[in-house]
């Protein structure tokens, strides 16, 4: 059986930012990639959650779709913590949905969020992840990776613990436009240059880790645990 992976995001378009290029390159290389996003996204865009259009939340449903088949992607799982709000829900809620995600699928690798980023629901992610994913007997999360995500580890300009020190680096310089394609798909997240999120920026940070890595492009990983 090949290697199954399993990418648990707070948002959409997290997945794309966080590790996009690597899920293409691990689907091109014939491993089983699963996407779990666990917030509905764009509702805090609204004073009150309840003010949020249901034709928008389809719209960026249909989006994490496109995403995920383009980048090769297994299947995808969308859940419906109330955006930018998790800490509003008991983070217990939060561990059940990724424990049953695992319990399903029995992941060997899983990617989330650092948990010293300035989105409060990225560190509550992470944190649901570490729980989720504690070494119990039975459990078959053997690697454990943080990414970042541009537009929040890098603004929270190291004031949050932990800070992003990225140990794995994965190279990318065949996946990288299938990222940067992925994410024109989630149109009203992508934004202009020089906002993090632009084309340019994606191409120029993975550029910045390739360097480190000695090689042409590059998503980086804080390595949390590798059971071998």
């Amino acid at each position: 059986m090949s290697e199954r992976v399993l990418v648990v995001a707070a948002h959409p378009d997290d997945e794309v930012l966080g590790c996009g290029a690597t899920i293409a390159r691990l689907a091109r290389e014939g491993r089983e990639v699963y996407i779990a996003i666990l917030g509905e996204g764009i509702t805090a865009r609204h004073a009150r959650r309840e003010e949020g259009n249901p034709a928008e939340l389809k719209a960026l449903q249909d989006c994490s779709r496109r995403a995920a088949a383009l980048l090769g992607a297994k299947d995808l799982f969308l859940h419906d913590l109330p955006d930018n709000r998790f800490d509003t829900v008991p983070l217990l809620d939060a561990i059940k949905i990724i424990e049953a995600v695992i319990t399903r699928l029995q992941p060997q690798v899983v990617y989330t969020h650092h948990g010293g980023d300035l989105n409060i629901d990225h560190s509550i992610t992470s944190r649901a992840v570490l729980t989720a994913t504690r070494t119990v007997p039975g459990c078959p999360v053997k690697e454990l990776l943080f990414f970042e995500v541009p537009s929040s580890t890098e603004w929270a300009f190291q004031q949050y613990e932990p800070v992003f020190r990225p140990t794995v680096f994965a190279d990318v310089r065949e996946t990288i436009e299938t990222k940067i394609e992925a994410m024109k798909l989630y149109e009203g997240e992508a934004r202009a240059f020089p906002h993090p999120r632009s084309s340019e920026a994606l191409r120029a940070i993975a550029r910045r880790w390739g360097s480190v890595a000695g090689v042409e492009y590059a998503e980086a990983f804080a390595l949390v645990r590798s059971i071998r």
